[in-house]
């Protein structure tokens, strides 16, 4: 949890030495665990995974029924919020993350969105190679850069929100789940008991990597509670800053608007 003489600014692997050095480390950590990724996304959360992005999408519909939004999902991973957003409307979507086994697995999983569509021409939702913190997009570019469980492995926060307020067009909207420590109460402490102990024996077994499922529960443990997520928001420069949170307090979807002056 951030403190003044601890203050939170970007995720730190076990042995990080710097931004760089977490970036790298974060990338290899979801590069090893690709192959298994999905599996264990919906296994550790008891299916519940699922339902969030679905619920983002739902929150988010007024946006993406407008045949003209362009929308990022970004940190996109294998590609699951994009397909949640693309089953809600006509927009625009694209996909973007910087560990290319993750891509590999979402333009797969694209692919058979496609097949599957009832539409006459099969919808391609592209996914792009693309580092969060150096986007290669233009000012102004999209409606909406959504992004779900992925700002928190950023190796710097403020440069993250920084960025993605430079891509939003004026009035633009974003959203980001991510996981949140719960309150200090009985589903709290079964949580941490769960997610300290469990979670990183199955997430270990099935992925055969470890680390990475260590890391998963210290990143959340010292990441910030969403009023401190929605100050730094704030102090970025977003407008209609604000934060819903779900399942026992476990996970909280923050929204907020790029001003348009």
């Amino acid at each position: 949890m951030p403190t003044k003489s601890a203050p939170v600014q970007g995720a730190r692997p076990e042995g990080a030495h710097g931004e760089a050095d977490a970036s790298r480390k974060v990338r290899e950590l979801f590069t090893q665990i690709a192959p298994r990724y999905d599996l264990l996304n919906h296994l550790l959360s008891l299916q519940l995974d699922r339902l969030w992005r679905k619920r983002v999408a739902r929150h988010l519909r007024p946006i993406l029924t407008r045949p003209d939004a362009i929308v990022l999902d970004l940190c996109c991973g294998t590609g699951d919020l994009t397909f949640s957003l693309a089953r809600e409307g006509k927009a625009r979507l694209l996909g973007a993350d910087f560990a290319h086994p993750m891509l590999v697995r979402a333009k797969e999983k694209g692919a058979l969105f496609a097949a599957s569509s009832s539409e006459q021409s099969p919808r391609t939702l592209p996914f792009l190679e693309a580092d969060a913190l150096r986007l290669p997009f233009a000012d102004s570019s999209f409606d909406l850069v959504a992004t779900a469980f992925g700002f928190r492995n950023l190796a710097n926060y403020e440069a993250g929100l920084r960025e993605m307020h430079r891509i939003l067009k004026p009035g633009g909207t974003l959203a980001i789940l991510e996981f949140t420590e719960p309150p200090d109460d009985f589903v709290g402490k079964v949580f941490r008991w769960y997610y300290r102990n469990v979670l990183p024996r199955i997430g270990g077994l099935i992925s055969g990597d470890s680390a990475a499922y260590t890391y998963l529960p210290k990143s959340v443990a010292r990441f910030f509670r969403p009023p401190e997520l929605a100050s730094l928001m704030s102090a970025v420069g977003y407008d209609s800053v604000d934060f819903k949170v779900w399942t026992f307090g476990t996970v909280a979807l923050h929204t907020a608007v790029r001003p348009s002056h």
